[in-house]
């Protein structure tokens, strides 16, 4: 099935590893330009010559980062088609334990980072009548996690509707604002060490294995999800086939968020 991404120039962020390298990877595979961006550039550079996709190292979170990443998009490719907000941290955090230095990181980043981007990039689609913008979210912005950070579930809520406000004051230009929303996959941030695995073991003073399989057992599919998984519905809403679809945020959990919507 041909996606109509051909040619496009998107951009992803947190794309050296996990969900966003995944999206990354399924976009040059259809075809896409793609500018890979992160902090880490020992790691961004990897993943751009693994793919053939272009880089910029950025911390998404600075002020000006936002107008610097879509000129080098442009830079690269002569425009920006489309947006994907994928940087984002999630770790095991009682709420009594967050600091409000810790509450402002996560704004920072899953707020006015995703904010920024879709400022700077979204009047410049609409100029060319298309673009796509997939805010990467969470399950947990819909039904606040009893295991990850309040902060995470907050700010993962509030990103939500940011794309929502987005998506109803680009829509009628040909920009398609929409959101997915993940649960447990085995992206880096769980499996790697130090990662939401080992931190929630050395809580229950279980091993690592143990949480794997306990936390992926609770999501009604039986298992966690694969990040191919989620990245195969961003890619679709990055897509022609997304032409009808605006203000959306996907459930990719599993099953585990209760309601439909």
């Amino acid at each position: 099935m041909d996606l109509g991404l051909q040619g496009r120039a998107c951009i992803v962020t947190g794309a050296s590893k996990g969900i966003g390298l995944a999206i990354a990877r399924l976009l040059v595979q259809e075809g896409a330009r793609v500018l890979l961006v992160a902090r880490g550039e020992a790691a961004l550079r990897a993943a751009a010559e693994e793919l053939g996709a272009a880089w910029h190292a950025a911390d998404v979170t600075g002020p000006q980062a936002a107008e610097a990443i879509v000129a080098a998009c442009e830079r690269a490719f002569g425009s920006v088609d489309v947006l994907v907000n994928n940087a984002g941290l999630a770790e095991i955090r009682d709420l009594d334990e967050l600091t409000d230095a810790e509450w402002q990181r996560d704004w920072d980043l899953h707020v006015m980072a995703s904010m920024r981007l879709m400022r700077a990039a979204c009047p410049r689609m609409a100029a060319n009548g298309w673009g796509r913008v997939v805010n990467v979210s969470s399950s947990s912005g819909k039904r606040p996690s009893g295991t990850l950070a309040m902060s995470y579930s907050v700010t993962k809520a509030a990103q939500l509707a940011l794309s929502r406000a987005f998506a109803d004051r680009y829509a009628a230009q040909g920009v398609r604002v929409n959101a997915i929303a993940p649960g447990m996959a085995l992206s880096e941030g769980w499996t790697a060490p130090g990662g939401l695995a080992d931190q929630l073991a050395r809580r229950r003073g279980v091993s690592r294995e143990e949480v794997l399989r306990a936390q992926g057992g609770r999501l009604p599919i039986g298992r966690a999800l694969e990040v191919d998984e989620v990245a195969r519905i961003a890619v679709v809403l990055c897509s022609e086939l997304a032409s009808g679809v605006a203000g959306a945020a996907w459930s990719v959990d599993g099953g585990v968020h209760a309601s439909i919507v």
